[in-house]
């Protein structure tokens, strides 16, 4: 005779092949005692990494760096480009000395002209010396007097001697002329004319502490001399604006 299962008895749990596991409680917090220390953990900050030391590459290029910023050296005022100013000379007598008034009446009245750095000074020629030696103007570097030009002027020379002849006689006149030429290494002239045909000696004396450029023509039946001076260092450090000022010099008006 078959025999019927209950679908009851099936899933009863005394029959049942599955066993059923209940998960662990946690342990109970014990509270500590009330005389016990409590100790508090603080938070941790993340720090972040530092960054890696200078290599000697970064060192020496920064030290390079520096080095250069600070050898740079600024724009100086001499390096400007210099300016000038027209000096007009009247190569008046002693006795006529101060009777033409200020520069502005000069240039009406001038018998020559030469061009002067702006910020030369200009040393006022006493009656005596006019008188003496011939001196009709001179200016001169603040920062180094002794780098100066002047004129001066003879009368009663209708024309020019030979070269060597006239240096000498200009040399007769100036005891610093006479000095330079004695210790000079070498002395150059050279005849010159412009576009009027006026013929100019011009002489070149390098001396042993100075060098010294001078340019002599001949108008209105006097002798003009016109000197640029300076000592070695000035001479090779303003040579150019010195042989600017050199050429500048000449006669005007009618002759």
């Amino acid at each position: 005779m078959a025999t019927i299962f209950s679908p009851s008895a099936l899933l009863s749990p005394s029959s049942s092949s599955t066993t059923s596991t209940t998960p662990p409680k946690p342990p109970p917090l014990t509270k500590p005692p009330s005389n016990s220390p409590v100790t508090l953990t603080k938070p941790q900050l993340t720090i972040p990494a530092s960054k890696p030391p200078p290599t000697t590459l970064t060192l020496t290029l920064t030290t390079a760096a520096v080095a250069a910023i600070l050898s740079t050296t600024p724009p100086s005022l001499a390096d400007s480009p210099t300016t000038y100013n027209i000096y007009y000379g009247t190569a008046a007598s002693a006795a006529n000395y101060g009777g033409y008034g200020g520069n502005s009446s000069k240039k009406e009245s001038a018998e020559y002209i030469y061009e002067v750095p702006n910020g030369w000074k200009e040393r006022l020629v006493s009656k005596v010396e006019k008188g003496t030696n011939g001196t009709d103007s001179e200016f001169y570097n603040p920062k180094k007097k002794s780098e100066k030009e002047y004129l001066t002027f003879l009368s009663g020379f209708p024309q020019l001697a030979p070269k060597d002849v006239v240096l000498n006689n200009l040399a007769l006149s100036d005891v610093d002329l006479q000095d330079l030429i004695a210790s000079a290494d070498g002395v150059v002239s050279e005849e010159k004319k412009d576009e009027k045909g006026q013929v100019y000696y011009v002489y070149e004396v390098d001396g042993a502490g100075a060098h010294s450029l001078i340019s002599v023509t001949c108008a209105k039946n006097k002798l003009y001399a016109h000197f640029v001076n300076a000592p070695t260092p000035e001479w090779n450090r303003d040579q150019d604006t010195l042989r600017h000022i050199h050429e500048s010099f000449k006669t005007v008006g009618s002759f």
